[in-house]
């Protein structure tokens, strides 16, 4: 799909969604090579972690151009951010974050904010790429402190 989409961003001459494509195809492509993958594929859970952390050095970046006044850089990072989306599973609203979250902790029987480690290691598993990380801890750390 990325390879597809990398043929027409240069076929059309889109420069900035071929910069980000290629950026994506490099991630993938080291992580390919990496010592952990053993077959040709790369894991599907491995991908969005991977997408996931593009987006969130992109955002970083994005803040960091932002605080030194330079917009034109920051529009860059979030246009890349933009792309780099659509190749992430489709993410979930809040409110069916904090169900699946009440579910994490029900199972795992926590109770107190000493228990956050126990659900956010499950909760981070099993909502990878729907959400992003901070988000849950926020919610689980709201959710276990009432």
């Amino acid at each position: 799909m990325i390879n597809d989409d990398l043929k027409r961003a240069m076929l059309e001459r889109d420069k900035e969604k071929l910069e980000a494509l290629r950026a994506i195809k490099a991630a993938l492509l080291l992580e390919k090579t990496g010592k952990d993958i053993t077959s040709l594929e790369i894991p599907d859970e491995v991908e969005v972690q991977l997408l996931a952390k593009l987006i969130k050095q992109r955002k970083v970046a994005a803040e960091i151009y932002t605080t030194q006044n330079r917009q034109d850089l920051a529009d860059v990072e979030l246009f890349q951010i933009s792309i780099i989306e659509k190749y992430l599973p489709q993410q979930i609203s809040e409110k069916e974050l904090r169900s699946a979250i009440k579910d994490v902790i029900a199972s795992v029987e926590a109770t107190t904010i000493k228990d956050m480690g126990k659900v956010m290691a499950i909760a981070s598993k099993t909502l990878a790429g729907k959400a992003e990380n901070k988000l849950i801890s926020n919610i689980i750390k709201e959710l276990l402190s009432s």
